[in-house]
């Protein structure tokens, strides 16, 4: 069996617009300057604890748990202001033409907590297609390799026939410290000259993964 683990903001939806709102939202609520776009961006990927502290490093451990429900309380709202999360074009297209494969297992390796994994699950009636769901919740931060050595454990499958894919230098470090094979998307939250060293292909559509899985997959056998 082979194994695709994928990381989900940026990487399967564009949750950019629904983070930044979020995030501005709470340091408004807790008074504190608001961080740019681009400090935003540079910390998706991270559990949220961790990605809070890089934003505000001097806000102390009671400003930062203010700062984690704040965010938290913002990105469930449903305010007509709060963004909404979609799917990046041909993703839902790609899980279904990878789950119809025999011989391939899908896993999920995310910072989002467990709640808001559960609730794209749900919404769009995905669960039935992961074998394993890890999320910030219950792992180190990435790019710890805990959530990609989890995923292999529940699914058996041998780290040199597991395949990590994610848009963040986080994800990419995150496999190869799990000893999996990486594939960098362009379209997400990082650079692709960030993901470059780390990364054993890089796409730029889904139309290119199927591809690049089995070329990783032929070099690693």
């Amino acid at each position: 069996m082979r194994l695709v683990i994928f990381d989900v903001d940026g990487t399967l939806v564009d949750s950019f617009a629904r983070i930044r709102w979020a995030m501005a939202t709470a340091f408004a609520a807790c008074d504190l300057p608001i961080p740019d776009g681009e400090a935003i961006r540079g910390i998706i990927g991270l559990s949220l604890p961790v990605a809070i502290s890089r934003l505000a490093p001097s806000v102390g451990e009671t400003g930062l748990r203010a700062l984690v429900e704040a965010y938290s309380e913002s990105f469930r709202s449903r305010s007509a202001a709060c963004p909404d999360t979609s799917f990046f074009p041909g993703a839902l297209q790609a899980l279904t033409r990878l789950n119809a494969q025999d011989d391939v297992l899908l896993a999920i390796a995310t910072g989002k907590s467990r709640r808001g994994m559960s609730r794209i699950l749900s919404t769009y009636k995905l669960a039935p297609l992961f074998q394993s769901v890890q999320v910030a919740d219950d792992h180190p931060s990435k790019p710890h390799p805990s959530m990609v050595e989890r995923c292999l454990r529940d699914t058996g499958v041998a780290s040199d026939q597991a395949v990590m894919v994610g848009d963040t230098c986080f994800d990419l470090e995150m496999g190869r410290a799990a000893g999996v094979g990486t594939i960098g998307v362009s379209w997400g939250y990082h650079e692709t000259h960030m993901l470059a060293p780390f990364a054993d292909h890089l796409i730029s559509d889904f139309d290119a993964l199927d591809t690049a899985l089995l070329q990783l997959w032929g070099a690693r056998a």
